[in-house]
């Protein structure tokens, strides 16, 4: 017997490492030091910080892959896993560094999973972050044929003494609302639950309204998340009042929103300040979803809040829209302990 034999292919795992390369290549930035193909991703922090804090985070796609792995579609994916990780890091007010990845599949598809890649490092691009390393592995009898998961790891840094963190907002700041470019990366569980109990095919056709009267159901729902660091990263250097950031991810708006608010603090929410999207909408009639349970598991419409002095609130938003994001007045915050209401 060999390796191969065992199912592990060392030279289809050869043949992806090359692939890759120029992928990886593309996301340099300074402070990457190396190249790929090392025990370990090296980088130098940048001057110019007086007390620097590195600020990491990791996390998954979550059961989203499925979809992808049905629809055969996985040059988004990466963007998503991406997003997920840079997107937390940016709610401190840091800037990300470097990313790195693990890929784990049963037979390791060298196309396949350079697919994937090539969406991570679109996503580094995007976040101005380096795709520092990664791991791949294959694990036969692990998953099934065609199958695989991915995990993310960002790590970004901060000036101390300019971190947000709770302190900085006050009663009476005024919540924007950046808009969500689709459900993101959290629900799939029940995104798939209402697809497969109503009948649905992935490739059929999503005619719920003009944006998405020629997607499949696939495609609408692989939309990748929104990645929001640039101009959150460059509206802070502005100084537009930002006191607080929150990433609208699983649990919602009302798991999300109040970790970011200081002690004696709670938010409030105006129900009817921003047009909830029509998927969300098509989601909800489809699986008879009350509307809390909407609230508490996807996003709806809203992927990044940014709690800002009033005083340049106006400021603030027509600086987003000016970047391409649509952008609401959603609430305000008020006295109490962590908590969001909706008026």
């Amino acid at each position: 017997m060999d390796y191969r034999q065992a199912g592990v292919d060392i030279e289809a795992g050869r043949s992806f490492v090359e692939k890759i390369r120029d992928s990886v290549a593309r996301t340099h930035r300074l402070g990457v030091l190396g190249d790929l193909g090392g025990f370990g991703g090296c980088f130098e922090l940048p001057t110019g910080y007086r007390q620097p804090v590195l600020v990491s985070g990791t996390d998954g796609v979550g059961t989203k892959l499925k979809i992808a792995q049905a629809a055969n579609k996985h040059d988004t994916i990466g963007i998503d896993l991406v997003a997920m990780c840079v997107n937390d890091v940016l709610t401190s007010g840091a800037e990300p560094l470097f990313f790195l990845d693990y890929l784990a599949t049963g037979k390791l598809e060298p196309d396949q999973l350079a697919e994937v890649v090539k969406g991570i490092a679109d996503g580094c691009q995007m976040a101005g972050c380096a795709l520092l390393g990664g791991e791949t592995a294959e694990m036969p009898g692990f998953y099934g044929v065609g199958e695989y998961d991915a995990a993310g790891f960002c790590v970004a840094i901060a000036e101390k003494s300019e971190m947000l963190n709770g302190t900085q907002v006050n009663i009476g700041d005024v919540v924007i609302g950046l808009a969500s470019s689709g459900v993101h990366s959290n629900g799939y569980s029940l995104v798939r639950k209402i697809i497969e109990t109503k009948g649905y095919n992935w490739d059929d056709k999503l005619e719920i309204s003009i944006d998405t009267q020629d997607l499949t159901l696939a495609e609408a729902f692989l939309t990748p998340t929104q990645i929001y660091v640039k101009p959150v990263l460059a509206a802070l250097k502005a100084n537009f009042g930002i006191h607080g950031l929150a990433h609208i991810t699983g649990g919602g708006l009302p798991e999300n929103l109040p970790r970011c608010l200081g002690e004696g603090q709670a938010v409030q929410i105006f129900r009817d300040s921003w047009q909830i999207p029509a998927l969300f909408q098509w989601l909800q009639s489809e699986g008879e979803v009350p509307e809390l349970d909407m609230f508490n598991t996807f996003n709806m419409g809203i992927g990044m809040a940014v709690v800002v002095d009033p005083t340049k609130a106006e400021d603030a938003i027509a600086y987003f829209q000016s970047q391409g994001f649509v952008c609401d007045r959603i609430g305000e915050v008020i006295a109490g302990e962590r908590s969001l209401s909706f008026v």
